[in-house]
């Protein structure tokens, strides 16, 4: 890894705008964007997947840091928040899955296996809890207002980081 991407932060959202609280992930992106870590490239990509867990893959390549923004519905609370070391979620990839079925979490792992050292090892997903998963283009209000905070979370972690506030290997996790 060069020492151009060893400080290289990919902020990754996830999830189908179109499916309401199910554009959390994207959402959050969007906020960063017009925010302070949207100035700071190349230290920070933003990137937008969508549903696409392949592009996951090569988004995060070359990173040191990986985090990840994505809804769930883990029977929470709407709006819930949950931080929580990549690690604790990833999925192997399975030997039939297809490219419908390629998630994220799957991504992690396909990464940490084909890309090795330049694949982040250090890795965290947001995940926050969806109230409703109908089509629309708006995000609920408890999920709205998490996006919010998660968006101010990362901008905290990864401008504490660059500026070395934080030890990269506990700057995440």
């Amino acid at each position: 890894m060069s020492a151009e991407t060893a400080s290289l932060v990919a902020v990754i959202g996830c999830g189908n705008p179109t499916r309401g609280d199910d554009g959390a992930g994207p959402a959050v992106i969007r906020r960063l964007t017009a925010g302070p870590l949207g100035r700071m490239v190349p230290q920070v990509r933003l990137f937008d997947a969508g549903t696409d867990g392949l592009a996951v893959l090569f988004a995060a390549r070359g990173c040191q840091t990986l985090i990840i923004v994505d809804a769930c519905r883990s029977g929470a609370e709407p709006g819930a928040v949950f931080e929580v070391p990549v690690d604790e979620l990833d999925t192997p990839v399975q030997p039939a899955l297809g490219t419908h079925e390629f998630r994220w979490n799957h991504a992690v792992a396909a990464g940490r296996s084909i890309f090795g050292d330049a694949f982040p090892c250090d890795a965290t997903v947001f995940l926050i809890e969806a109230e409703s998963l109908d089509f629309g283009t708006e995000l609920t209000g408890p999920v709205a207002a998490a996006a919010k905070t998660v968006a101010a979370r990362i901008e905290a972690l990864v401008t504490a980081q660059a500026a070395g506030a934080i030890p990269r290997n506990l700057a995440i996790s």
